[in-house]
């Protein structure tokens, strides 16, 4: 009996643009033609187990969702969560007090409270907790959670600011990593467990907005001698530790002199949080994955910037171009195909001009709100998500996945727990591609329209 493989479609058109459109389901062949591009899929070689795809319970969106009507609300979650209609994230990140997509830089205590006496997360309780909470009730579950800090309260820093790096001073390394520790806690009095925890959100810049600066030693330092033993003393020593959660480019270098620091590096740090600012260099996850086989790799934050001009992740073109969904499309396949084992995605809402943002550092997210008008709209880095958290789930295995194509085509494949195939394909030349598609032996010949993106899903 022939299998039938399913084919789900995104295409820029000339006159309409179309997002998973079901097209006729293609039947494998002994025999194709070779006469052409080839994307070919070995099952038999596996790599990388996947984790998950999700998004970021920020400040922002929280407030957003909260302001907005019940039927938006409700779709916007549904959206994400949902497991038939939506893109059925199972992951998401929190932050640790503020971020810069919060409405205002707060922390949990009161300005000079070494002691945490007035550690107090009623900030959290108002819209962020609610948010999480019926998100998880969508899911059916608990979400794999991270959480990560942008920056310790302005008395414990060197520059007496949330804002604008500065470090955390050597006096408040034990009180600061017990507050991190409280947080968790706090979360699981809530019913929100936290899986995965990153010790410093880009701890190497300096930002207008919340952040705190460590070098690679520091981090390692606060990582290995406080915060993994406060963790410990809180009944938390299970906490999955990951180090860098920063871009790619400085990756290699700076997680090997951070797990150069003492051999309980080894033992406590889980993996290594990553973002996709400045660089595109993903072949940078390979070479940490060579030095540190053992150890995660996990895509933490990335969103296309209206604001600040870092490199292919930033944009002059608008809110809702085609083009950010081909970022994220590309970023995700070369990702995955260099040992990444998740993708967590930043904001899930953003209002009409990228915000709410207290510096006005303002950014696309997948779905935006229009506080005027009450409306929702979708950008196309939904739909290319989509085609990889709908169809890949946790727990698929990466497989190899090749293509000849000279440029400007992108795949990957995965193996699902049920034994199905999922191959991605990503066409960005301005012209359609003829193209074959091999797996183990079999195969069809189809065509990528200009501008697409396409999964393909051959049943075990």
């Amino acid at each position: 009996m022939r299998k039938e493989v399913r084919v789900i479609q995104t295409a820029k058109g000339h006159y309409e643009s179309t997002a998973w459109k079901e097209l006729t389901p293609i039947e494998m062949e002994e025999v194709f033609s070779y006469k052409m591009c080839l994307v070919n899929v070995d099952s038999s070689k596996e790599y990388q187990t996947v984790l998950g795809f999700g998004g970021s319970f920020t400040d922002s969106s929280a407030h957003l969702l909260a302001k907005t009507s019940e039927k938006n609300r409700k779709e916007i979650i549904d959206a994400y969560f949902d497991k038939e209609k939506g893109l059925a994230y199972n992951m998401g990140r929190t932050t640790i007090g503020c971020c810069d997509f919060s409405l205002d830089p707060y922390t949990y205590i009161e300005e000079g409270d070494v002691n945490l006496k007035t550690f107090d997360m009623s900030h959290d309780d108002k819209e962020l907790i609610p948010l999480i909470k019926e998100a998880e009730a969508l899911n059916g579950k608990p979400l794999v959670l991270l959480a990560s800090p942008w920056s310790p309260p302005a008395f414990m820093k060197s520059n007496g600011d949330i804002n604008n790096g500065g470090r955390l001073l050597k006096k408040y390394y034990k009180p600061w990593a017990k507050y991190i520790a409280k947080y968790i806690q706090g979360m699981i009095e809530r019913n929100i467990p936290i899986e995965m925890l990153s010790v410093q959100n880009e701890p190497a810049a300096k930002q207008i907005w919340a952040s705190c600066k460590f070098d690679a030693l520091e981090e390692a330092e606060f990582a290995a001698d406080y915060l993994y033993p406060a963790l410990e003393e809180a009944g938390l020593g299970d906490m999955k530790i990951l180090i860098w959660d920063h871009n790619r480019d400085l990756m290699y270098r700076r997680v090997k002199e951070s797990m150069s620091y003492s051999e309980k590096m080894q033992d406590i740090v889980w993996g290594f949080a990553y973002h996709w600012y400045c660089s595109d260099k993903s072949e940078n996850l390979t070479f940490v994955h060579e030095q540190f086989p053992d150890k995660h790799l996990i895509f933490t934050e990335g969103c296309v910037e209206l604001i600040n001009q870092s490199g292919s992740t930033s944009s002059k073109a608008g809110i809702g171009a085609w083009k950010h969904g081909e970022t994220y499309g590309r970023n995700i396949i070369n990702d995955f195909n260099n040992y990444n084992e998740a993708w967590i995605d930043w904001n899930l809402v953003l209002d009409e001009t990228g915000g709410p943002n207290y510096v006005g550092n303002f950014c696309e997210a997948p779905i935006h709100i229009d506080t005027r008008t009450d409306e929702v709209s979708y950008n196309w880095s939904y739909y290319y998500i989509g085609h990889f958290s709908k169809y890949v789930e946790a727990g698929a295995k990466r497989i190899l996945c090749r293509n000849d194509v000279e440029r400007r085509v992108y795949s990957v494949a995965f193996k699902n727990p049920n034994g199905d195939i999922v191959v991605v394909v990503q066409n960005e030349n301005n012209r359609r591609n003829r193209i074959g598609i091999c797996i183990d032996g079999k195969g069809f010949n189809t065509e990528l329209p200009a501008h697409s993106i396409t999964t393909f899903i051959l049943p075990a």
